[in-house]
């Protein structure tokens, strides 16, 4: 009798141990200056490959200040545990876990290995209830360095910082088309920099205001103006008519008006 009464207990110990066990949850991290994705996954002890799944995230290497991105959860391996039962017990399947783990052997997990656990869900990178076009070029990216997409995000801050969100992304595409285009410079900082005549480009740069750290919404609007969108319809400038006598620009076909700005080629 003793015997059975131990073997119940044990039994409904282990089940104990089975339920109360928590559940890993997913988390997130607000992207800082300098981070990339790979630097991020490894510092939460996950992989690049399930951050990017979570996240769909179009271009790893590009990813701004500011962002919030969620991190899959994580599980440390429990003395008996086997990838299987993991994957049971997360509601998940096998094949799931070993595609976003490096696992050496599969068959071969340790107690207080940590690994990640795929969850869904994720947040796109583009903004609820704005509709804007893409390009036919899709993403642009490039190989921009840090300082560079710093200076690009600032100079969208200074010339459409009031501008409505949509208006903010038309103005980076307009810097995007001239790098694209003979026209201009072929980099981001030839563009922005550009002195034509003795007069540059952009007023911000003249006056300072390029030196303004720019603000989420700006990064956002150069994260999306880099992946193709393009409401701006082509154009490779732009004025507000309220601040310009510059008769130049008003002779050039217009592309489209958003908010204050007239967007021309």
């Amino acid at each position: 009798m003793k015997q059975k009464l131990v073997l119940v207990f044990a039994v409904v110990f282990a089940l104990l141990l089975f339920v109360g066990q928590p559940s890993a949850e997913a988390k997130s991290y607000t992207v800082r200056p300098g981070d990339t994705v790979f630097l991020i996954a490894q510092r939460h002890g996950t992989t690049l490959q399930a951050v990017l799944e979570m996240n769909s995230l179009p271009n790893p290497h590009l990813i701004y200040p500011g962002r919030t991105i969620n991190l899959p959860a994580t599980y440390t391996v429990k003395p008996g545990d086997t990838v299987f039962l993991i994957a049971q017990r997360h509601g998940t399947t096998l094949s799931k876990i070993l595609s976003i783990n490096n696992f050496a052997d599969p068959n071969l997990i340790y107690p207080g290995q940590v690994i990640t656990l795929p969850v869904t869900g994720g947040e796109s990178a583009s903004n609820a209830g704005v509709s804007v076009p893409v390009s036919a070029t899709a993403s642009r990216s490039g190989n921009y360095s840090a300082t560079d997409l710093d200076l690009f995000a600032r100079l969208v801050h200074a010339e459409a910082g009031g501008e409505p969100y949509i208006g903010q992304v038309a103005v980076a595409a307009t810097i995007l088309n001239r790098v694209a285009s003979p026209r201009f410079p072929n980099t981001l900082r030839g563009v922005i920099l550009q002195l034509e005549n003795g007069y540059y480009q952009y007023s911000p740069v003249l006056d300072g205001r390029i030196n303004i750290p720019a603000n989420d919404s700006a990064w956002r609007a150069v994260h999306d103006a880099l992946n193709g969108q393009d409401p701006s319809l082509g154009a490779t400038g732009f004025y507000n008519p309220r601040k310009t006598s510059n008769q130049w620009v008003r002779q050039q076909p217009v592309t489209t008006v958003i908010g204050n700005h007239v967007f021309f080629r």
